[in-house]
């Protein structure tokens, strides 16, 4: 039986990960600060940041591993996901999930 071990290079990415997807929540964070129109709740930041967490470590996966002709698609359809998870989430396009 194998261990499936990561490099070190690896790890340091998925902190640039990590670090890139708190950056991005500091956003809504700051703009909350500042006025009213940006309501957001604990729940909303951890909902956010864990899709953005995991599309982010799902592209860096795909193009660390897959190579050039289906790497494409791969990224295409991960952010095909995000994209609509996002928006399902926000105003409930096809199921009322978020809103």
């Amino acid at each position: 039986m194998s261990t499936f071990t990561l490099s070190l290079s690896t790890l340091q990415s998925f902190k640039h990960v990590a670090a890139a997807t708190l950056g991005l929540l500091l956003i809504p964070f700051i703009a909350g600060l500042f006025t009213a129109q940006v309501n957001w709740s604990v729940s909303d930041f951890i909902v956010m940041g864990s899709l953005l967490f995991v599309t982010g470590s799902a592209l860096l996966i795909t193009f660390r591993n897959i190579k050039r002709p289906a790497r494409f698609i791969t990224a295409s359809l991960v952010l095909l996901a995000f994209l609509y998870l996002w928006v399902e989430l926000a105003v409930g396009v096809f199921f009322n999930l978020g809103s």
